[in-house]
């Protein structure tokens, strides 16, 4: 049993001493369509994933320009 505890502390201090992921930078000239409001935003490979407030979703490449539009 106590082996176990051990074993979580020392888990623990090796996963928190690790350095956090970087994000990627977000390019300066993103503009949101009038009237959007960010609800969510995420990056994936080549793509940055922007969910408005209405529930639209847009797909921005790394340069910032809108590539695709979904609508509810």
């Amino acid at each position: 049993m106590i082996a176990g505890l051990l074993a979580i502390i020392v888990l623990l201090v090796i996963r928190l001493a690790a350095p956090a992921p970087l994000l990627p930078a977000l390019p300066a000239n993103i503009a949101l369509p009038e009237g959007a409001e960010i609800a969510a935003l995420t990056f994936a490979e080549g793509v940055i994933v922007v969910v408005t407030k209405t529930g639209e979703v847009l797909l921005y490449g790394p340069d910032g320009k809108l590539r695709q539009r979904l609508k509810p």
